[in-house]
């Protein structure tokens, strides 16, 4: 209570303040003139240097549009009959013979200016304020202005808003001014501001004055509008920029349309029904968007019924304003004022809890909006002809404006503090946490380094198992696939010795018995060998080697078995020396490929006529810019039929070619072990035969150079 209090104070001592300094601008050094039946003394006053409003009785004509040589004829003629009106204020509920006035219609207004003795070779100035909304003036008989066009009825008259600043030399110690008003779509008519008479330099320094500082508001509302709305769509997640950057822009329009009509100066040409509707619509919307505002700046505030009652109430009197003539909605201006004053009044009740509660920038706000309440209060009194002083709203709002910059500013400060704080405290915690994660990485690449090598070793390991597992599956595989049918047939020759089926050739079979064990102790060693080159656990010991020199080596081991069995060996290299004395060489482990080379004489021994022939022979070839070393195997045989040819690299393939004299006897291995070793070299083996004039076996292997 003792905050609530001490604001109310305050709030209290701003209205007396405003009220206090507003009777200290506008009171008159000067005395007040007014005028009596149509007659103004100023002869004991200097107008020339204290310009005086001219407020009083003027003669009034009602329905009666009078030049001042009409209006002198018919004084001349019936003498001096005139009614008297009150200046300024409408002739809206004038009593006239009984009746009151309606707001729409023409008269002529006239004033007798008696002027001292200094004035009457000054050169003096009118200031003519907005008179609704078409005139002419005459001074002295002399027409000096005309706004819009003065008419006898609606199609005859054009309104236009307008100031003018009028001059004229008097002739004498008497001014004569003569006025035709006509209004036909507003609801109030007639001289309702005052005019002003002075000489022509003060006045003209006193308008300059006023339009320097309309156009000082004005630019500074407009600008600062712009700004806030900018900022929105930069950072759109605050809306208080949007409503205050749209209250502030609304009213930097509006400034234009009242007081000095900044506007109609720069834009003579504006329609004047556009004119009006803008400043409505901008008086209807107030309420609704300062309302907004607050909200977003003290949230939870605002109820959400006043939020959609306002919405509803400044949507009916928008559409109203726009869907109607000026005649219609400007007798709504009192019920806007008291909806906007209303929308004003809320806020400030919240405005002080929110003070009392002590918001950030409550107090202030409070402040300013009592200042911009009682000049729109004002504004408000003063079109309703309730208040003598003038248009007030737009400093006010200017105050109101600065204030909530400063507010938004400081929020905006307060952000962007607790912005770069939380940023040096996100910092630090990064580093930390940098430090810790580089702590973290050393740990993790260190174990992951042991880790990897244990991985190693257990694929290492693995694998080892694995083809160990597989050669030994495939080992078992074999023995029991390959052994089968040579057992099966021990077992029955023993069998037959034991049941005495043939004695006289028990011999025969022993024979059998002991030749068919040796081949099975044979095709073991080469199934295991061939499980070991299959599944990679044959190890080679890789050197160059001049592949001649192999050649030759490996001739002069053979020769003399290959002679032994009767056929003819032959060794043919000349080709490749000639090309390349030094070539080839190749990346080979020399028992291993004997072995694979050996298979195939064996194969040619085996499937050769006693008088045959077995060549070896090398060449080089050269494909894709590689070198390779082609050895060739040719036996003189009855060769392998063509459609035969990749089948005989195949494990346990045998052919008995025709015409060999002997028996042909083998495992059918050793094709499989060749192709196996020649492959872990790098190469490749394949055979050629037309099936009638024997065989040609060829070893492709890579070479260094």
């Amino acid at each position: 209570m003792g905050s609530r209090t001490i604001l109310l104070h305050i709030a209290a001592a701003v209205v007396i303040g405003l009220v206090a300094s507003y009777a200290v601008i506008f009171a008159s050094d000067s005395p007040k003139f007014q005028s009596e039946e149509g007659i103004l003394d100023l002869t004991k006053v200097y107008v020339s240097e204290n310009p005086i409003k001219l407020n009083g009785e003027w003669a009034f004509y009602w329905q009666e549009l009078l030049s001042p040589e009409d209006i002198q004829i018919r004084s001349t003629r019936d003498g001096n009959h005139d009614r008297w009106i009150s200046i300024p204020s409408s002739w809206l509920g004038y009593r006239l013979d009984g009746q009151q006035l309606t707001g729409t219609g023409f008269a002529t207004f006239r004033v007798v200016i008696q002027l001292s003795e200094q004035d009457r070779n000054e050169r003096l100035a009118l200031r003519l304020p907005t008179i609704f909304h078409a005139y002419k003036l005459w001074v002295n008989g002399e027409l000096l202005e005309e706004v819009g066009v003065v008419g006898q009825d609606k199609s005859g008259a054009t309104p236009l808003l307008s100031t003018k600043l009028v001059f004229f030399q008097p002739e004498n110690d008497r001014v004569e001014l003569v006025m035709q008003v006509a209004n036909f779509h507003h609801k109030r008519g007639g001289i309702t501001k005052y005019i002003e008479l002075g000489g022509s330099d003060v006045l003209t320094v006193r308008t300059n004055l006023r339009i320097a500082a309309e156009m000082f508001i004005t630019a500074s509302l407009l600008m600062i509008g712009v700004y806030h709305l900018l900022l929105f769509v930069l950072r759109r997640k605050d809306r208080a920029t949007l409503y205050f950057g749209l209250f502030t822009l609304l009213f930097g329009i509006r400034s234009l349309l009242v007081g000095e009509l900044l506007l109609t100066q720069l834009w003579p040409a504006f329609p004047w029904g556009l004119q009006f509707k803008i400043e409505y619509l901008i008086l209807c919307s107030s309420g609704y968007i300062i309302t907004m505002y607050f909200d977003c700046i003290f949230p939870n505030y605002v109820s959400r019924w006043f939020q959609r009652g306002t919405r509803l109430v400044t949507g009916a009197f928008c559409i109203v304003v726009t869907v109607t003539p000026a005649l219609i909605y400007t007798k709504l201006l009192l019920m806007i004022g008291v909806m906007v004053v209303l929308h004003m009044i809320y806020l400030m009740v919240g405005l002080v809890q929110a003070a009392v509660r002590r918001k950030e920038g409550a107090l202030i706000f409070l402040l300013v909006s009592v200042v911009a309440l009682v000049t729109v209060i004002n504004d408000f009194l003063y079109y309703n002809e309730w208040s003598l002083i003038g248009n007030t709203s737009p400093p006010g709002l200017l105050i109101f404006t600065i204030a909530q910059m400063i507010l938004l500013s400081s929020r905006f400060t307060r952000a962007a503090s607790n912005e770069e704080r939380i940023t040096r405290e996100l910092q630090d915690a990064n580093n930390k946490l940098t430090a810790m994660n580089m702590n973290l990485e050393r740990t993790v690449q260190e174990r992951t380094q042991a880790l990897s090598a244990a991985h190693d070793d257990l694929r290492t390991s693995y694998d080892r198992l694995l083809h160990s597992e597989q050669g030994r599956k495939k080992l078992l595989a074999y023995i029991t696939h390959d052994l089968r049918m040579p057992l099966s047939s021990m077992l029955g020759y023993v069998e037959a010795v034991q049941d005495r089926v043939k004695p006289e050739r028990n011999e025969q079979y022993l024979k059998y018995i002991r030749e068919n064990t040796i081949r099975i102790n044979r095709m073991i060693e080469e199934l295991s060998f061939l499980s070991l080159l299959e599944t990679g656990q044959v190890s080679y010991r890789m050197e160059p080697v001049y592949v001649i020199h192999f050649l030759r080596v490996f001739f002069e081991q053979y020769e003399l078995v290959v002679h032994d069995a009767g056929l003819d060996f032959m060794l043919d290299i000349g080709d490749a020396e000639d090309q390349r004395p030094d070539m080839p060489v190749v990346e080979m482990d020399a028992q291993r490929l004997e072995q694979a080379l050996f298979n195939l004489v064996s194969n040619a021994m085996k499937f050769n006529s006693r008088g045959g022939l077995v060549r070896i022979a090398l060449a080089v070839d050269e494909v894709n810019d590689t070198y390779y070393a082609i050895i060739s195997v040719q036996d003189s045989g009855t060769g392998i039929p063509p459609d035969q040819l990749e089948q005989i690299f195949d494990r346990n393939y045998k052919y008995d070619r025709p015409g060999v004299e002997k028996e042909v006897e083998g495992t059918g291995l050793g094709l499989a072990i060749c192709r196996e070793i020649v492959q872990a070299h790098g190469g490749t083996v394949r055979a050629e035969s037309d099936g009638k004039t024997g065989a040609i076996f060829y070893v492709s292997l890579p070479c260094n150079v």
